[in-house]
């Protein structure tokens, strides 16, 4: 990072936080995040209430994500409040910033959590978070912290609302992303078909992280940390988020262990249920688990599309796209005999 938007970002942060100066004595680009940029910024301050060192992260834009492909900052930033305030465990959001002189993009700044995200690591390092049964149940209680959310919520007003179920609402969203590409994907459309035969009707609605996986959660030595990245969260079937966290391609291999490849189902299903007070209708979690790949299959192909089109010279874009015909024959598998 420049030393010129370290100074920015000091003159701003001073103002932020309530600080007589905030000096930016490291700052590294982490990495991961096809969407989003995270960095590490390690803040000096002097005066007000984070007196001292503050270790944090700076979350804005990839340079190239593209407009509408996720929430802008300051609507993950509300997201994040939100949940923090309901007792959710994600790192504390500090402060927002909109002013593009700034550091060039809209940004929020938040506490860093210890640990790491890594899903490849997480389902084979088991010296994080060793009682793994434990991180499953404490999973599914902090899932079930989040679902307490429910419409209306003024601060989330930019969320989008809508009459008809959930699933019908996805599959639809779905159907026009595919229909913007010349490509034919026949095993897509089969999937969306199925799930437009078998979608259940509209019951509860709560907020739904919309990506609640392993990958976007941390973990230390000791268990959970926080759970990160809110930018697809929306008013949804509690169940989208159950099934998303234990399809199949978000166990990294670890087909054995169904709850995000670090632990039994109803390990997970038992502390959603301890914390909610509600029995998960088990029937519904295979529907929930197609509509996963189907939506995964979708977004691997627009990220692809960001790569192909010149957009951003990217080869974690492009290999995304060739997880696409192991999310087709997958999709096959669920829904032939139904």
């Amino acid at each position: 990072m420049e030393e010129n938007i370290k100074e920015s970002l000091g003159r701003f942060l001073s103002t932020a936080l309530q600080a007589n100066s905030v000096q930016v004595v490291r700052a590294a680009l982490l990495s991961g995040g096809a969407v989003q940029e995270n960095w590490l910024l390690d803040l000096q301050i002097t005066g007000g209430p984070f007196d001292g060192m503050l270790n944090t992260v700076l979350r804005c834009d990839s340079p190239t994500a593209g407009v509408g492909i996720s929430h802008g900052r300051a609507q993950e930033f509300a997201l994040l409040q939100t949940v923090f305030n309901a007792g959710v465990a994600v790192p504390q959001p500090l402060c927002l910033c909109i002013d593009l002189s700034v550091f060039g993009r809209p940004f929020f700044l938040m506490r860093r959590v210890a640990g790491t995200a890594a899903g490849h690591v997480l389902v084979k390092d088991t010296r994080y978070a060793p009682d793994r049964a434990a991180l499953a149940r404490r999973l599914g209680r902090e899932l079930a912290r989040i679902h307490s959310v429910k419409p209306p919520v003024d601060a989330l007003g930019f969320l989008a609302s809508y009459e008809e179920s959930p699933a019908q609402y996805r599959i639809r969203m779905q159907r026009a992303s595919l229909d913007k590409y010349h490509t034919a994907y026949p095993a897509l459309e089969w999937g969306l078909r199925w799930l437009e035969r078998h979608a259940p009707k509209r019951g509860v609605v709560a907020l739904t992280h919309g990506d609640f996986r392993t990958g976007n959660y941390m973990v230390n030595e000791h268990g959970l940390t926080g759970i990160l990245d809110w930018e697809f969260a929306g008013w949804s079937d509690p169940l989208e988020d159950i099934g998303w966290f234990c399809a199949k391609c978000w166990r990294f291999g670890r087909d054995d262990l169904q709850a995000g490849g670090i632990g039994l189902r109803e390990d997970f299903y038992a502390g959603y249920e301890s914390e909610s007070g509600h029995t998960i209708d088990r029937d519904q979690i295979h529907y929930w688990e197609v509509m996963a790949h189907v939506k995964w299959a979708v977004v691997a192909i627009e990220q692809a599309q960001r790569h192909c089109s010149g957009e951003e010279n990217s080869l974690l874009l492009a290999l995304t796209g060739h997880m696409v015909p192991e999310l087709e024959w997958e999709i096959l598998n669920m829904t032939e005999n139904s």
